[in-house]
């Protein structure tokens, strides 16, 4: 049976978020909210029917469009305002939104603390086992909250700035892709990119506040 394409209700929780550049920890505490089962697929980003594969080459700024178009579709508030490239975030909004890294990888992890919540091999599709290709969501193993496909198959951008400091704009990526070795697809790694560009291995995830 193939997973829902809905979202499940996550705990609230605390996580340590690491950056192996700065070697920088720090912990964020998060509260509960909604997570997409899988991320975003071809099918509901670009209408091609049947199509189950993660949608990709999709940027941030693609990504929050598409966010709040949904959100106007079944008449909810949009979690963000958006001029040009300056992108604002309603907390107080219904709509669909990027989760924040912490909020990724908290569920990521759901109660492990390893690199990653299952065999490699299990629950990812990355280089050593993709073909060098996008698969179809929800084929592998789901982590203890249901959710499938946190590493590998697309990276999902997040919402927060990456280091404003040192790289401007560039967002924040986190999971690893199908065309990436085994040690970029853990828990704790960050990945960054420009908020316009399109990857072809780079796609996204919906997120909802909870009680929203």
């Amino acid at each position: 049976m193939e997973p829902s394409t809905g979202l499940i209700a996550v705990p609230p929780g605390r996580v340590m978020l690491s950056d192996r550049r700065t070697q920088r920890t720090w912990g964020v505490e998060v509260a509960p909210f909604e997570l997409a089962v899988c991320p975003v697929t071809r099918e509901q980003y670009e209408g091609v029917a049947g199509d189950r594969r993660p949608a990709h080459s999709v940027s941030w700024l693609d990504a929050v469009r598409y966010c709040n178009e949904l959100s106007r579709r079944e008449g909810l508030a949009p979690a963000y305002r958006v001029d040009g490239e300056d992108v604002s975030w309603d907390r107080s909004a219904d709509g669909y939104r990027l989760p924040t890294e912490a909020e990724w990888e908290h569920a990521c992890r759901a109660g492990t603390d390893g690199p990653r919540y299952g065999p490699l091999d299990e629950i990812a599709w990355y280089r050593g086992n993709s073909g060098e290709r996008p698969h179809s969501v929800g084929e592998l193993r789901p982590n203890a909250y249901g959710l499938y496909d946190l590493l590998g198959n697309v990276w999902e951008w997040c919402w927060e700035l990456y280091d404003p400091e040192v790289y401007g704009s560039y967002r924040v990526l986190r999971g690893g892709g199908w065309f990436d070795e085994h040690w970029s697809c853990r828990a704790s790694v960050r990945r960054r990119s420009h908020p316009t560009l399109r990857i072809d291995d780079v796609g996204f995830r919906l997120a909802r506040s909870a009680g929203a």
